[in-house]
């Protein structure tokens, strides 16, 4: 595949700011800010796009089996305890061509008009396209680096042609924050629709998670708990949230132990769970795939291959890369490889077994920490999308994780 590159202009600045520009805004300026945005939405010709929760099962049969809820509805399963999928009126986002859709999302890149600097909002229109721009709460994440490796690819892989997605070029080190900013969105309107619906928003974390969780909660002003495994997490990881003011819980158990307690919770309180059991978070994350096609003026790589812990984030990049195909930007999609550590690998067993039989495993210590999951809950959702996308998995051991 050959690719394009970019490239860039600098432009000098003068010599009274050469060291640092910056632009205050005052309070009302800022306001003016979320007027006009609102104002723009009421003449958006996309405005009347919608999408709305439905089980994971009918994306799986391709088929709707009625059963839908509103994203302004508190539920994370469907009537059979299934997971759900967020679903996007298609045929409302086909009125655009393809080429409406490239312009509109390259036109945006860089901007500071709100809410569309954002590598996620940019793309409002296939992530939460009900959603007022006033209830968006957002630190313009997204818009990583595509970095080519050129020596890494050549010396280590015989590759001229391996590019790193840096997501974790982001406010909390993470490409969590990509989720995190539509989850904690959609609560923040449903805290306006419905005040003392939702008291708080927890989560159980291996660290990014918890991160992402309590800076964008702390950004909108809503109260945040989160549940971590006792000392298996970084110190890095451990100072985000407390200094974000969450409410920290280190729990005597593994991840898994720490998800189970956080679905109890939440069962029966009025704390939105914010894992990726929960599809909002993945309506964000999967902007991540759409950028790195715009990154390569819309051509399409032979291979992504992504980290696989709760295996949320493969699902993410799938249906990033597939919105794209069925709307014609792109005229197929990447092969995919989900990488999970030796020591935490329950869907590279499944994949060695044909996908035939699938077992939760009990996770051991790995320097791979943040996907050290042995039963992960996005494990249909993966599964569906390598089989689609004619996708493998591979382990790597902890001897081959250190050389990396």
């Amino acid at each position: 595949m050959q690719l394009q590159t970019r490239s860039s202009v600098a432009r000098a600045a003068p010599a009274a700011c050469r060291t640092r520009c910056i632009k205050v805004r005052s309070a009302a300026h800022v306001a003016g800010i979320r007027e006009e945005a609102v104002e723009r939405g009421r003449n958006d010709p996309a405005s009347g796009l919608s999408a709305r929760f439905v089980p994971f099962k009918d994306v799986q049969q391709a088929k709707l089996s009625g059963e839908e809820y509103s994203l302004d509805t508190v539920v994370y399963r469907s009537k059979d305890g299934g997971l759900l999928d967020v679903y996007h009126d298609m045929d409302g986002l086909k009125r655009f061509d393809a080429a409406h859709w490239k312009k509109l999302f390259d036109g945006r890149v860089g901007t500071t008009l709100w809410p569309y600097g954002s590598g996620v909002w940019s793309k409002k229109e296939w992530v939460l396209p009900g959603i007022g721009d006033d209830d968006i709460v957002s630190m313009f994440e997204g818009g990583t680096n595509l970095f080519w490796a050129e020596r890494f690819g050549r010396e280590a892989l015989g590759m001229s042609d391996l590019w790193v997605k840096q997501c974790g070029n982001s406010h909390t080190g993470s490409f969590k924050d990509l989720g995190m900013t539509v989850l904690v969105s959609q609560v923040n309107r449903i805290r306006k629709l419905r005040p003392g619906a939702i008291s708080a928003v927890g989560c159980a974390s291996t660290g990014d998670t918890s991160a992402a969780l309590s800076a964008y909660c702390a950004a909108a002003g809503i109260p945040s708990i989160v549940f971590l495994p006792a000392d298996k997490i970084s110190l890095a990881q451990l100072v985000q949230p407390i200094a974000n003011g969450a409410l920290v819980l280190s729990i005597d158990t593994d991840f898994d132990g720490c998800m189970k307690l956080i679905k109890e919770v939440t069962a029966e309180t009025p704390i939105y769970l914010a894992n990726s059991m929960n599809s909002l978070r993945l309506e964000g994350q999967k902007t991540a795939a759409i950028e790195i096609l715009q990154q390569f003026d819309w051509q399409v790589p032979d291979w992504v291959i992504i980290p696989g812990g709760n295996l949320g984030n493969i699902y993410a990049f799938y249906k990033g890369f597939k919105m794209c195909q069925e709307l014609g930007l792109v005229d197929r999609i990447p092969r995919l490889v989900c990488a999970q550590a030796a020591n935490a690998n329950p869907l590279y067993t499944a994949f060695k077994r044909g996908w035939q039989h699938y077992e939760p495993v009990k996770a051991q210590t790995t320097f791979a920490s943040a996907i050290q999951i042995g039963d992960p809950v996005s494990i249909d959702r993966a599964i569906l999308a390598l089989e689609d996308a004619n996708g493998i998995v591979e382990e790597a051991t902890e001897e081959e994780l250190m050389d990396a």
